[in-house]
């Protein structure tokens, strides 16, 4: 089915009110990565406008709320009803300079998980040398503003290492190295924590309890996936935005009809 049809159906199911319906007792988290009006499409990037779209959507559909938040509510096992969360993922510079504009504007709170080490550098991730491109992170400047602003600033480990391959001890250098440094900076706890890749096999059952250990509240994945009530904070399905959504409609539409739920 094509996009635009997706997009007419969706808009269908959301004004008529339906997802009161499928998504009752259930939250949404989103892992945003790049926002910002760029040339061809690589699956990460978003431009301004429809970051914009999406948030109004977010706004009018769902109850928005901090992720920080969300955990809360998870850990006391409490009421769900059409959560929804939104994260950033990695660092870049257009998610400070683009995004937050943007969630200020709409009074929209929002995760910023950012690759520590990655932080006010040149280092070029081996996706965005594929491309041939590169993109600048933010400086530790505008991470301390994200902070001060109210946003909350999440660990994705020291180097976006791949937590399922690792061994423990590497993993637990990236984990806790990452929260460290973050807190360092910060000087403020950080207790939410985006593992990188975000597929099933990305992170090892024991890295995860490494996690749990080195005391973050929560463990995100990226694969997809609505959670329910009961959910274990340390097995968070996310889904990613990416261009592949013709409209934040069509995303609604999948999302309602077709997203899997993640089991307590």
């Amino acid at each position: 089915m094509k996009g635009s049809i997706k997009s007419l159906l969706g808009r269908i199911v959301f004004e008529s009110r339906l997802t009161a319906i499928l998504l009752r007792n259930a939250a949404v988290i989103v892992a945003f990565h790049r926002v910002q009006d760029t040339a061809g499409s690589d699956g990460l990037t978003i431009g301004v406008a429809m970051f914009e779209r999406y948030c109004r959507f977010f706004r009018r559909h769902f109850r928005v709320v901090s992720l920080r938040d969300l955990v809360h509510r998870l850990e006391r096992g409490l009421a769900l009803d059409r959560d929804l969360a939104i994260t950033f993922d990695d660092g870049y510079r257009d998610n400070f300079e683009n995004a937050v504009p943007v969630l200020e504007k709409l009074s929209l709170p929002a995760t910023f998980f950012v690759v520590s080490q990655w932080i006010g550098t040149d280092v070029v991730p081996w996706w965005d040398s594929a491309q041939g491109a590169r993109h600048p992170w933010m400086t530790w400047d505008q991470v301390r503003s994200l902070h001060r602003k109210g946003f909350d600033v999440g660990a994705h480990t020291r180097t976006h290492v791949d937590l399922g391959q690792v061994s423990e001890a590497e993993a637990r250098e990236e984990v806790v190295g990452a929260r460290l440094e973050l807190e360092g900076q910060l000087a403020a706890p950080v207790e939410l924590f985006a593992y990188p890749y975000g597929g099933r096999n990305h992170l090892a059952d024991a890295n995860r309890n490494l996690v749990k250990a080195a005391g973050f509240r929560c463990c995100c994945s990226c694969f997809g996936g609505v959670n329910a009530v009961g959910t274990d904070p340390f097995h968070l399905g996310r889904i990613p935005i990416s261009p592949w959504y013709a409209s934040p409609h069509q995303f609604g539409l999948e999302l309602a009809l077709g997203m899997s739920v993640q089991s307590p």
